[in-house]
């Protein structure tokens, strides 16, 4: 058992989300579904322009939990061993592995989608396994360990190359994100002196983090008639003439977990249908593949088809 009971659990998290926002401004969204994700040991893909507080709010996260913080930028000349690190070989025969930015709690991927393919593979390893192999020699990754990756909207210019349906199938949600509301822009410009990771300081710590982890399992309950509605929920999306490649059973999962925590976060332990509704776009938008003669029809109406559709159990 974790140690845990709700109270603690609830305090510990909402304590992150208000740390977060001495420096965010706005992004309430976003940082609840990150967090969310954090805690359902999950990943993240963000797409939305530059410049809007991705990795200050990435880094507010591992600051918040006394974690370890890595950047990788991505571009079109990074090597696998970039991420994940290498051997170096001495003349006396002795190696020593050198660690790559991979090693951290939260790894933020700047442009994932500038980075060739054969560099994205090397993150498939680490964000299902929680360990690295190099060489033939396998290296575990210490949790929480979250890969927070943005992707640049494929209109802002050249040099992307598209994310792997299997590497997009690792991330538990995607997250499109924007500007802000003139009033918060007002915000930003008026206090940006203050807005930097500096002035805030850890709330908590990666063991309290995984602990957590451990009681939302325990201790956070989903009831089945909640439970067959996410499979009803994504079996009709699958159903759908205009699908070519509906969910994987991975984002089942993904909602499943991910439901927990948002109902931790409203201080319940248990998973109610509007958690599920809330979840159902960020744990499947990027993984619903449409026909190409389906123009008039979105991904996002394809889900919210669903949810209109798709008798909800009754509490």
């Amino acid at each position: 058992m974790s140690g845990m009971d709700l109270d603690s659990a609830y305090d510990v998290i909402n304590g992150i989300r208000e740390n977060i926002s001495r420096v965010v401004v706005g992004k309430d969204f976003e940082v609840k579904i990150i967090l969310a994700t954090l805690f359902s040991e999950g990943h993240v893909l963000i797409e939305g322009p530059p410049g809007i507080a991705k990795t200050l709010l990435s880094k507010s996260i591992a600051k918040s939990i006394e974690g370890v913080f890595k950047r990788i930028q991505g571009n079109p000349d990074i090597l696998p061993s970039d991420i994940t690190g290498f051997h170096v070989y001495s003349l006396d025969g002795s190696t020593r592995f050198v660690r790559g930015p991979i090693f951290a709690n939260i790894v933020f991927f700047d442009e994932l989608n500038r980075t060739p393919t054969r560099s994205q593979a090397a993150l498939l390893e680490a964000m299902q396994e929680y360990q690295v192999t190099v060489d033939g020699v396998t290296y575990r990754l210490d949790k929480p360990f979250m890969v927070i990756a943005t992707q640049l909207p494929t209109e802002l210019g050249p040099g992307t190359f598209p994310l792997t349906p299997t590497l997009v199938d690792r991330f538990t949600v995607k997250i499109e994100t924007g500007y802000s509301s003139p009033n918060e822009e007002y915000e930003i410009v008026t206090k940006s002196d203050y807005l930097d990771v500096k002035y805030i300081e850890p709330v908590t710590n990666v063991d309290t983090v995984n602990k957590l982890v451990s009681f939302i399992k325990e201790g956070i309950h989903i009831g089945e008639r909640v439970a067959k509605y996410i499979v009803d929920l994504l079996t009709y999306i699958r159903s759908r003439d205009d699908v070519v490649a509906g969910v994987s059973h991975r984002a089942s999962i993904s909602l499943y977990r991910v439901s927990r925590v948002l109902a931790l976060m409203d201080k319940r332990d248990y998973v109610i249908p509007d958690d599920i509704k809330l979840l159902l776009e960020p744990t499947t938008v990027h993984r619903i593949i449409l026909k190409p003669e389906a123009d008039e029809s979105s991904v996002k109406d394809v889900i919210q088809d669903a949810l209109k559709n798709v008798k909800v159990p009754k509490e």
